[in-house]
């Protein structure tokens, strides 16, 4: 007999299997990760659109938007703030995708992307309650000064990739 734990790995890896990724700075791809954050943000927690858009959203800054069926359920983006160093944010999963580690594996897709791109470090401003989330993906508290970061508490995190 197959155990539950066996079927949900199965059921699990079958899912990460038919998800798409894209990654680029192409306006096609940034129409993608704001569709997503535009649900999983703006309508979610009723962050005005100005406060969720801003001088990062622009063709310098590269996004990961994770597709199923064509259809974007996850994003990340992440610009350079310095010659080996890249600012990653606005890592959003849509409310009915989350608990599939999609963000893990956003967040997987962008360290790749940046690493290929010959960056080393990646700086994020976490939300607090998403620090365990980080740890969990290998970042670290670089400052654990809490900051009001527009609606949310925040801290600085990084990580280093090779």
């Amino acid at each position: 007999m197959i155990s539950n734990d066996v079927i949900r790995e199965h059921t699990k890896e079958k899912y990460m299997n038919e998800i798409k990724v894209i990654r680029g700075r192409e306006e096609w791809v940034r129409a993608g990760a704001y569709s997503v954050r535009i649900q999983g943000m703006n309508r979610q927690h009723h962050i005005p659109l100005e406060m969720e858009f801003d001088e990062h959203d622009c063709e310098d800054t590269w996004y990961v938007v994770l597709l199923d069926d064509g259809y974007p359920v996850a994003t990340c983006r992440f610009y350079e703030v310095g010659s080996e160093t890249i600012a990653m944010g606005r890592v959003v999963v849509l409310p009915e995708y989350r608990g599939r580690e999609l963000g893990s594996k956003t967040i997987r897709e962008a360290e790749q992307m940046a690493a290929k791109l010959g960056y080393k470090k990646i700086e994020i401003e976490s939300r607090t309650v998403a620090i365990p989330f980080y740890e969990k993906n290998g970042y670290t508290i670089e400052d654990p000064t809490v900051r009001g970061k527009d609606l949310f508490e925040c801290v600085r995190m990084s990580k280093y990739i090779l």
